[in-house]
Parts: C-alpha cells; structure tokens; sequence
C-alpha cells in the first residue's frame, strides 16, 4: 500500500457547521499485492479525503489507513477490516476502493460491472443522469442559471434553499418553474435550515409548484422531527388525494445509521456518499437496502477529486434505474489530481468502460 498526500483548493469556500472549507485534502491509496508466485497483480487506486462534519479527520484518516499494514509494512491480511466505516468511513473508502480497482483491473471488467456482479445487481448502465445544482440569488439570478442549466442539457435542477426567508425561496423556486416549465425535474436543498414549523409550512407551500423533493429540511441530527414532519404530510396526502412533495435526506446519514433512518420512516429518498459511507460497496449496498424499503437512492459525492468522483459514478451506474445524481461536482474545484474521464455533458456522465476506474487513465497518479 502506497499513500500520497494531496491538497486540493475549492473555487470557493464550502460552508459547514464546523466553518468554512477552502481546500479538500486528503490521500490517494495505491495497492500492489501480489500472488503466491510472488507476480504483481493490476494495480488499484483510491482516494481518502476526510470531510468535517461527514467523516473522520485527516490525521485520524492516515492513522487509520498507516495502521492497515502488517508488521513487515506491507498490505495486511484483513486490512480493509481493520478499517471502521463508522469511525473512519474516509480511510476505508480509499482502501476498498483502491481493492475494488485492483480486482476489476485483474478481471478486465469495469468497476461498475464488478460491483454490481458482487451485489447480484443487473448490467450497469452505461450512463448516469445528473442534476445541476444552482446557488443562491435573488429570483431573477436563480430562473437564468436554471435556463442555463437546460440548455446546456440537464433536465433536473437543484436549487438551494434556506439562506432567505420562507417567502423568498417560494418566490424563487417559483420563478425557474416558470423559467424552465414542467417538463425539468425541481429539487430543494435546505440543507437543514429550517425549523419544524418552517418546514411544515415550506412543504404546503412549495408543492403546487411541483417538486422532486425538499432535501434535508430539518438539521440532520432530528431524525424523530424528519419522521413526524414525513408522517404529518401523509395524514394531509390521505384526506386531500394529492400527491405530497418528497423529503430527502443527506446531512442525517452523517448523524444516524441508514437501517435508523428507514426504521424511523423519515425519508422517501436517501443521498448517498460513498466517502462518508466507508467506500463504493457500502454505498452499493445502501443503495440496494434503501430500494429494498421502498426508499429511492441519489448518488453524490462530498466535493471529492478525480478518483473518488469517478467511483462515485461507477457506483450510479450500479444502481438499476438510478434518479438523477449530484455527481456534476467537479467545478467546485480549482484544480484536480488528473483528467477527467467522465465529464457530464447534456445532463449526464458516460460511465468509463476500461478495466477499473479508467483503464489506465490514473496509473501515474500513486
């Protein structure tokens, strides 16, 4: 196991409850192991980059994968158990990733089809939708970045919400609803602004425009207040015959177990991670499990480089039927580790069909 060290500056500060993130950093994972004849086999990647808030530190991140190798400073035995998905979720992702690469390298298939071939899943498909994100900004601002966005060909928009009152953000989701008609998919991010009663009246309010669903409306640490604001709107659903706007929820995977939050009934759709969730086979299985209690999986990454974002895709791809991700992240950093091989282009991401990640797109990286 080989660890590189990298930092990445974001175009802009990313605000989080523990302050402002300017840079992502964090480490590239490269494996080597070798069989019983002592021959190399194919080389895998991955990438940790620990995130506040969502994961672990960085300090407890390269503990945590330096403590993964054996007393001869090689590639333990049961290193990928030696890594906690809970505790270290970053350092268990760059190494199950990195194992992940190296397999489907050695059998020549993606990393999407070996993934889905561990979880019985169906072919990946060869494409994955993406949703453009729009900022801030008064109404005007938010309806032209959202006709921009579809133009450029994405027919799922996210806008972000509750940094302005309730009436400001009705008055601007309403305007790109206006803007872009009913045939683009509207989505809301609160990211866990409101209050109960906010969000209570948030939900009446926005549903006549016609939402996906409101991502996060409460802090991500109210599970019990996401479940009751979700069982409320059904009680209003039954006696009107309409049909309710969808809660997301993010921000509470970093606080509640998945299996929690669908126990509790708290969403209709759960955002997944794959670096807060301890690598792309967790994220999978998440995936398949939320499916499984009727829940929907989005995909989407925590501002993470070239590698982690390109398995974040393979893990879309896995997913059958998968709604529109947010895996169009690459922007919001200034500069990346390598090329993209996956760039989004008419609102989605054509999944890279090499050995792997990508072939050997990032065999110079470790």
């Amino acid at each position: 196991m080989r660890l590189r060290p990298f930092s990445l500056a974001l175009a802009s500060p990313l605000a989080t409850a523990r302050g402002d993130v300017t840079e992502r950093e964090g480490f590239l994972v490269g494996v080597g192991p070798a069989d019983g004849d002592g021959e190399r086999s194919a080389p895998g990647l991955g990438e940790a980059a620990p995130l506040p808030g969502w994961t672990e530190s960085l300090s407890a991140c390269e503990s945590a994968l330096r403590g993964a190798a054996d007393d001869d400073g090689g590639l333990a035995d049961d290193a990928l158990g030696r890594l906690d998905p809970r505790g270290t979720p970053a350092a268990r992702h760059g190494l199950a990733l990195a194992l992940s690469d190296a397999a489907a390298r050695s059998e020549g298939r993606s990393l999407a089809a070996h993934l889905a071939s561990a979880h019985g899943l169906q072919s990946p498909t060869e494409t994955v939708p993406v949703n453009a994100t729009v900022g801030d900004g008064d109404p005007e601002t938010t309806a032209n970045a959202a006709r921009r966005a579809v133009s450029e060909g994405f027919d799922c928009v996210k806008l972000k919400v509750g940094a302005r009152s309730l009436d400001a953000d009705v008055e601007r989701v309403r305007a790109v609803r206006d803007a872009v008609g009913d045939g683009v998919s509207l989505r809301a991010d609160a990211n866990g602004a409101w209050d109960p009663p906010t969000a209570r009246e948030a939900l009446d309010r926005l549903e006549p425009i016609g939402l996906d669903y409101v991502e996060q409306p409460l802090p991500g640490d109210d599970l019990e207040g996401a479940a009751a604001l979700r069982a409320e709107r059904d009680g209003r659903e039954g006696d009107a015959g309409e049909t309710p706007t969808r809660i997301a929820l993010d921000e509470s995977l970093a606080h509640h177990s998945l299996d929690a939050v669908l126990d509790a009934g708290a969403a209709d759709v759960v955002v997944l991670k794959p670096m807060a969730l301890g690598g792309p086979d967790r994220a999978l299985a998440a995936a398949a499990t939320a499916r499984a209690a009727g829940v929907d999986p989005v995909v989407t990454t925590t501002i993470d480089a070239v590698v982690a974002r390109t398995a974040a895709v393979h893990v879309a791809a896995a997913v059958p039927d998968v709604a529109p991700c947010g895996l169009a992240t690459a922007s919001l950093l200034e500069a990346d580790l390598a090329p993209d091989p996956c760039p989004v282009a008419d609102g989605a991401v054509t999944v890279p069909d090499g050995p792997g990640l990508a072939g050997d797109a990032f065999d110079g990286l470790p």
